[in-house]
């Protein structure tokens, strides 16, 4: 059975990855170069439609280029044991669990600096006043 073979065009519509994103992929080497035709047009395979998902799908899930680069290079062994895989993906949690603390300590610090603002003049408003001030050292 002969392999499919894709524009670029299809292969964006299959993976729903954009045009540039494709290329980009291409560039820093996540992507397999695509075999060419005579004309320089390049043709892809199922191949690079599920490298492509497997990309677009850790792209969802936060994880950075070079956590999916090591996530699929792990992929191409199976029988490998999965601890590095784990380990990646732990080190991401840990990531998000420290992001997701800070946001939470902003919204605090939003609300209370809203929640405070009597709505009147700038003169008295509490946002431009928190803005204005420098942060406390016990803050930061």
């Amino acid at each position: 059975m002969q392999a499919q073979k894709l524009a670029i065009g299809a292969l964006s519509r299959k993976s729903g990855c954009k045009l540039q994103t494709i290329r980009h992929y291409e560039e820093i080497g996540l992507l397999p170069p695509p075999k060419r035709t005579n004309g320089n047009h390049r043709l892809y395979n199922e191949h690079h439609i599920d490298r492509l998902i497997f990309i677009r799908r850790g792209r969802e899930l936060g994880f950075s280029i070079e956590d999916i680069r090591e996530l699929f290079e792990l992929s191409e062994n199976p029988d490998a044991s999965c601890e590095k895989a784990s380990a990646i993906a732990k080190r991401h949690l840990e990531n998000i669990k420290k992001s997701k603390a800070s946001l939470t300590a902003l919204e605090t610090e939003l609300s209370t600096m809203i929640n405070a603002c009597p709505n009147n003049k700038t003169s008295t408003c509490r946002i431009i006043e928190a803005l204005s001030s420098p942060k406390n050292k016990e803050n930061a």
